[in-house]
């Protein structure tokens, strides 16, 4: 899934993007000012078990920070930008994660599993990229721009839509038995997710579309401001209220949503690309970052 999502990004868009503070701006402020008080907010007024709770305001704290990659390029996003955006969040996330979890669940110590985050963001971030653009370099070399555009990039990115139905069967194998023996708690643990997302997908949607920034870098933070890093998540809540927990149980709800979720964002992103950038006086259209 994720070589054929870096292998067309070129170095000198990544540059460019760096020259483009805005986006990676309000990805950082939805992912850790935002998004954390309401997630915490809808568990507290939506569930009454704490460790439900916990494990949900886990999930809430937990942004993507690799496989976002995936869904930016399925909504036709800025990979470049995504890219510098998904490395910031994963530096922030080593840094934040353990004081925002013991604010928003008043639980000291916390453990953050650096391992868990370094492989994650070496495996299917780091790896791909350089494979990307090693394979991009010589398959150019070779072939030419117009063989590696038309014929090559387009090869390999069927194939990342087989490893993602690969992935979907084997994710809801898992996770079958739970969905079949408690149906109800999984739609309850499912609702504040739902209007989590919801909520960062309008607000982070809207402020691009204001700001008149152009579709590509809008889909690009709304995908990273509305996804979780489901693996972290599980990992703390086991650690912490061990594995058969109510809150090891919650952060399961976040894989079971977010597929599809993701899925449908980036159907309605594509479908509503037309409306960016604002336009700004009669109809004539001025995409501006700053």
């Amino acid at each position: 899934m994720m070589y054929p999502t870096v292998v067309g990004i070129r170095f000198s868009d990544v540059a460019n993007a760096t020259k483009k503070p805005k986006p990676l701006l309000l990805t950082i402020i939805a992912n850790w000012l935002i998004a954390p008080p309401i997630m915490t907010l809808y568990a507290n007024l939506m569930l009454t078990d704490p460790l439900h709770k916990a494990g949900v305001i886990l999930l809430g704290l937990s942004p993507c920070t690799a496989r976002v990659m995936w869904w930016i390029m399925l909504a036709r996003g800025n990979l470049a930008q995504g890219l510098i955006n998904t490395a910031i969040n994963a530096l922030l996330m080593v840094i934040l994660y353990a004081p925002q979890a013991a604010v928003y669940m008043g639980i000291s110590n916390i453990p953050v599993p650096w391992d868990l985050i370094a492989y994650s963001v070496i495996f299917f971030l780091a790896i791909p990229v350089f494979l990307g653009a090693l394979s991009r370099r010589v398959i150019i070399n070779k072939k030419g721009k117009e063989w590696f555009g038309e014929v090559y990039l387009e090869s390999v990115r069927r194939i990342s839509i087989i490893a993602l139905l690969l992935t979907l069967i084997v994710m809801f194998s898992f996770e079958g038995e739970t969905i079949l023996n408690t149906p109800s708690l999984v739609a309850l643990l499912a609702a504040p997710n739902l209007l989590h997302y919801v909520t960062m997908i309008a607000l982070t949607y809207s402020i691009a579309w204001l700001s008149n920034w152009n579709y590509q870098t809008s889909i690009v933070t709304t995908l990273i401001g509305s996804s979780s890093h489901f693996e972290v998540a599980i990992a703390v809540a086991t650690t912490i209220f061990g594995i058969g927990s109510g809150a090891a149980l919650a952060t399961v709800i976040g894989p079971l949503m977010e597929v599809p979720l993701m899925i449908s964002l980036t159907k309605f992103g594509l479908w509503t690309s037309k409306h960016f950038p604002r336009n700004m006086l009669k109809g004539h259209t001025k995409a501006i970052i700053k």
